[in-house]
């Protein structure tokens, strides 16, 4: 009788998973996409915010903060109403029309990297203006970089910049999103082994209390303003905690809105149809039954199989939490116009992530009073998970209300271009 973990890798879907390798030829098609700009034509769970869409994002990240979940609230602050979480744009999209992707394009992208497996591994955002509900998103973007390097966790690996441009039904250019994405070969994954040594996390009766207690005492800065006057360099953001990672988290998450499209979680037909589509996105589990390879996230026997000691978190999660981290400091009239992260290790199940931040520096520029800071998360093995940095934009005795930047003047220009040619084309 052989467990679950061997059954997988017995399989022959198994052997065909672990079969898949990074070439050379992916690599060079690869760096012949970067320059080249496209709509997203696919359609996430969430096209057009709502009240509830924007609440139930906050709460799939754990964010009660009524600026995003209470209308009767949000209608007294500066904003009239509510507001999306920043990072939340990141992941509404409507399907943008576009001049067809020329043949050429679509030989590069065919099969490209297949079977490899990704994951994210930080990000950069640049926000210009807030999302309100009955706000339609629309993506479009390309690649901006392609590099190739050894990793310790899965030999060779490939490193991709990607810009998404968020661009509302008004032509304006709402955030842009560079995504930094890791692909790594499986089987070289499984061979390595490198964190097989990791246990999964348990707490005492007094380390749950611990944890507990630094939730009690977690405060939103909300209705009171954090004046840029009172901001010294050095001063704390605060603790957070994070966790501990469940499945119900990640569960949440998807529920909140977060499809991952196009190879979001599906059921029965579209599930089927989905296979047929994208058939080695799909590996049989240890029941014989295929299932998305991103159930990684949630199935420790996969998980497992694939070289990690247990299930972990999606990158995007933390950089949520991140967000959060940061405006429950900067409080309503504060504007985050600014944020880089880099995901350093995994955030497996049962870990808990302490959050802590601390002011770099201030300045004032266009006009701006603004404030840079530092975060860190730091899991109960004593690891840094997460490190970012941000920039926000504080009020000011002299100027009680920070405003978002302006828009490059180019991005711009090119924004109200792609919008234009998709209301040509008949986009609503």
């Amino acid at each position: 009788m052989t467990d679950a973990k061997t059954d997988i890798k017995q399989s022959e879907e198994w052997q065909k998973a672990v079969a898949y390798e990074i070439l050379d030829s992916d690599i060079e098609r690869q760096r012949k996409l970067i320059g080249f700009w496209e709509p997203m034509k696919t359609a996430e769970y969430v096209q057009t915010a709502s009240v509830d869409s924007i609440r139930n994002w906050a709460y799939g990240c754990g964010d009660d903060n009524p600026l995003f979940t209470d209308p009767n609230y949000a209608k007294k602050t500066r904003w009239g109403g509510v507001i999306a979480p920043g990072m939340m744009v990141g992941q509404i999209s409507k399907p943008m029309k576009g001049d067809p992707v020329p043949d050429e394009i679509k030989a590069l992208k065919k099969s490209l990297f297949k079977g490899i497996h990704v994951f994210v591994s930080g990000s950069d955002f640049n926000f210009y203006r807030p999302v309100r509900p009955g706000d339609s998103i629309y993506t479009y973007g390309g690649d901006l970089t392609c590099e190739v390097k050894q990793s310790e966790f899965a030999g060779r690996s490939v490193i991709i910049t990607s810009r998404r441009v968020k661009v509302n039904q008004r032509a304006e250019v709402v955030a842009t999103y560079d995504i930094l994405r890791v692909l790594t070969e499986r089987k070289t994954a499984v061979k390595k082994g490198k964190y097989s040594a990791v246990q999964p996390a348990s707490y005492t009766d007094e380390e749950w209390q611990e944890i507990e207690s630094i939730y009690a005492a977690e405060q939103v800065q909300g209705a009171a303003k954090r004046y840029f006057e009172d901001v010294e360099k050095g001063d704390s953001l605060g603790a957070q905690a994070k966790g501990p990672l469940t499945v119900t988290d990640v569960i949440c998450f998807h529920a909140a809105g977060y499809g991952f499209t196009p190879y979001a979680p599906t059921a029965n037909r579209r599930a089927h149809k989905n296979r047929q589509r994208i058939p080695a996105f799909y590996v049989r589990n240890e029941h014989g039954i295929p299932d998305v390879a991103q159930r990684l996230h949630w199935d420790p026997v996969w998980a497992q199989a694939i070289g990690n000691p247990m299930a972990y978190d999606y990158g995007v999660m933390r950089e949520n939490y991140l967000w959060q981290y940061l405006n429950d400091w900067a409080g309503d009239d504060g504007i985050i116009v600014h944020v880089h992260d880099e995901v350093r290790k995994f955030n497996y199940m049962g870990d808990v992530q302490r959050v802590t931040g601390e002011v770099l520096g201030k300045r004032i520029e266009n006009g701006q009073h603004l404030v840079d800071v530092a975060v860190r998360f730091v899991n109960q093995r004593g690891e840094e998970s997460v490190r970012a940095s941000a920039t926000i934009a504080l009020p000011s005795k002299d100027r009680p209300l920070p405003l978002y930047p302006e828009v490059p003047v180019d991005l711009a220009e090119t924004a109200a271009r792609m919008m234009a040619r998709h209301w040509e084309l008949g986009g609503d």
